[in-house]
């Protein structure tokens, strides 16, 4: 899989949800954590300008988020970008998660595992409702597939 479209680094999403945990834990408070979450957000692959239109923006998101996804040997793989550096870097930690799974494994993946990890509560209203609607329109693509 080349370049937008992000290869996952673990094997399943569970490794991958524990992997992002251990590497938060590192950090004694947020402001270092969210540094790290914007440094995930620099080391996405380069998102194609003409995809950073209407159709590939992400409703209910603060920031302009888009999302393109391919599908390759029945595995989904997503791109992504934000117009926002920590946004950017949720959409990072998002497609670890979910990038290169199975349609059943993103749908049984449950993004609880964003406030089980503190982002939720840690990042303003409109942000945590953001990275919760960007997590639901990764699902939905996979549960429109399944289809």
């Amino acid at each position: 899989m080349e370049a937008p479209f992000v290869t996952p680094q673990e094997d399943t999403a569970e490794e991958a949800i524990e992997a992002i945990r251990d590497e938060l834990e590192i950090f004694d408070d947020w402001m270092e954590r969210y540094q790290y979450i914007i440094e995930m957000g620099r080391k996405l692959p380069p998102f194609p300008q003409e995809w950073c239109d209407d159709a590939h923006r992400v409703p209910g998101c603060q920031s302009q988020v888009w999302l393109e996804e391919k599908e390759e040997d029945g595995k989904l793989y997503f791109a992504g970008l934000s117009d926002a550096a920590i946004v950017c870097g949720l959409v990072a930690l998002l497609l670890r998660v979910y990038s290169g799974r199975s349609k059943a494994e993103i749908q049984a993946t449950d993004p609880k595992f964003l406030r089980d990890l503190g982002l939720v509560q840690a990042l303003s209203t409109n942000r945590g409702n953001g990275v919760e609607a960007m997590a639901r329109a990764i699902r939905s693509v996979a549960a429109s597939a399944v289809a």
